[in-house]
């Protein structure tokens, strides 16, 4: 699985971006989605994952209720929407995918995950 990941840019505070992640290489509706970030100097961080149909997401605390994880598996491709935009939502976006079942307890791990995109930079200033 292949992930290319898009949509970044540079927004104001209480702005709004809609990331894309297009995989190729098959698969996709076997994968479960996640969302991952990373500010410089900080570790990489869960920020959210959809199960395979979509039936199922879990978001990060710091993110629940201002973005959200989508997915449309006729297009190859997972989305999160993110509104109300703070400064410290500024980091690097990666998309991975994880072809095995696990618990959703561990979605948020980032060893779970076999296939990472190359990231969508976002920054978001006051």
């Amino acid at each position: 699985v292949q992930l290319q990941a898009s949509g970044g840019g540079s927004v104001q505070a209480g702005g709004s971006l809609r990331l894309s992640c297009a995989a190729s290489g098959g698969a996709f509706s076997s994968a479960r989605m996640a969302w991952f970030r990373q500010a410089p100097g900080k570790e990489r961080e869960f920020v959210a994952a959809i199960a395979r149909s979509g039936g199922n997401t879990l978001h990060a605390d710091s993110v629940k209720g201002r973005f959200t994880i989508s997915r449309d598996n006729a297009k190859n491709t997972v989305y999160l929407q993110m509104n109300s935009l703070k400064p410290e939502d500024t980091a690097l976006y990666y998309c991975a995918a994880d072809l095995g079942l696990r618990y959703i307890s561990t979605w948020s791990q980032a060893r779970q995950y076999d296939y990472w995109g190359q990231g969508t930079q976002v920054t978001v200033s006051s």
